[in-house]
């Protein structure tokens, strides 16, 4: 295998679509399985051989921090930087190029990746790109940079998120590259520069090999509430699928998975399908269906379905909560129904 040691993970995206959830957090850093979201992405790299991640953070570096630390756990070694104004994402990478190598990965670090990177760089080297970008299928490439590839998957087309009934491929830029650092030469310096829309039709242009490569792994957007909520259930599945959860947190459940538990959670009495219960959070006498619990929130008697309920929320008896998401410390009080709800302290 070739050996690629360095990576850029871009961090600043908004997240505006999953307020209130990210009220109080990044993105990249909401909780998948009581893991932070981007940890999947940080460790597939590690477990590709990469030993040192440089996370371009848009607005702030501690929460980051807080969470990922220096990397060691990881068996990698985190840099942190921080942009003093927005650059794109090409604009942030030009911002380290002193500090990359040759040739380097880069991805975005607000989707759910627990994927394998190892043939992506091989692929790179081999074929002789200048940018290799992975690619998976979606059912609404509208809403994505999409490509067409010839027969060696050398991309021959890409637009960046077509009208719908533009469309021409479900080929999807899964955010994950390998990247010559020869091509930052054509990032303007000090200036927002996107790597999707501006750089890579210049490459194209130039006639520069721009490679697809089919994504090996687990991806998933995480920009909205339901792909938040089926970001945690695909990783329950993916991971839990043949645990057996009955025991001393378990009593009186009916669980038809994908399911998890997080440490010191606990159900009881309750009807679940498909559900996600993080840590320290309790759940009596209630029905979860396509659910996610946060952790140290206290679920009673109440119904669940389509939903996520944030951190430290109280549902109290005969509540209803279906297609909504409910922000981090909020109360809904007895017998209170929200439907298609966006509810925040």
């Amino acid at each position: 295998m070739t050996k690629v040691r360095q990576a850029v993970v871009m961090t600043g995206g908004e997240g505006t679509r999953l307020m209130p959830l990210t009220k109080d957090c990044p993105k990249p850093i909401l909780p998948v399985l009581d893991k932070p979201c981007i940890k999947y992405l940080l460790e597939s790299m590690a477990g590709s051989g990469i030993e040192e991640v440089i996370l371009a953070c848009g607005s702030g570096t501690a929460q980051f921090e807080e969470a990922l630390g220096d990397g060691s756990d990881m068996g990698i070694a985190i840099r942190y930087s921080c942009e003093d104004k927005k650059m794109g994402t090409a604009g942030a990478i030009k911002m380290l190029e002193n500090r990359l190598d040759d040739v380097f990965v880069a991805a975005n670090g607000d989707v759910l990746a627990d994927i394998s990177l190892g043939e992506q760089i091989n692929k790179h080297f081999s074929c002789g790109a200048e940018v290799t970008i992975s690619l998976t299928v979606v059912d609404n490439p509208s809403e994505y940079g999409i490509a067409e590839v010839d027969r060696e998957n050398r991309i021959t087309r890409f637009v960046e998120k077509p009208p719908r009934e533009e469309a021409f491929s479900d080929l999807a830029n899964a955010g994950v590259y390998v990247i010559n650092k020869t091509v930052l030469s054509m990032v303007p310096e000090d200036e927002f520069f996107d790597f999707s829309k501006d750089l890579l039709p210049i490459l194209m242009r130039e006639g520069k090999r721009i490679q697809g490569f089919p994504l090996d792994g687990t991806w998933r957007d995480v920009g909205r509430p339901s792909d938040y909520l089926g970001a945690n259930l695909s990783m329950a599945s993916k991971l839990y699928d043949r645990t057996n959860w009955e025991g001393s947190r378990v009593e009186s459940t009916v669980i038809r998975k994908p399911f998890y538990l997080g440490k010191n959670a606990s159900v009881t009495g309750t009807d679940i399908s498909a559900a996600v219960v993080m840590e320290n959070a309790a759940v009596t006498d209630s029905k979860l269906t396509n659910a996610v619990i946060m952790k140290d929130s206290k679920i009673s008697s109440a119904r669940i379905e389509s939903s996520t309920i944030g951190e430290g929320c109280r549902i109290c008896p005969g509540a209803e909560i279906i297609r909504s998401t409910i922000g981090n410390g909020v109360t809904i009080e007895a017998g209170r129904k929200v439907a298609d709800e966006k509810v925040s302290r």
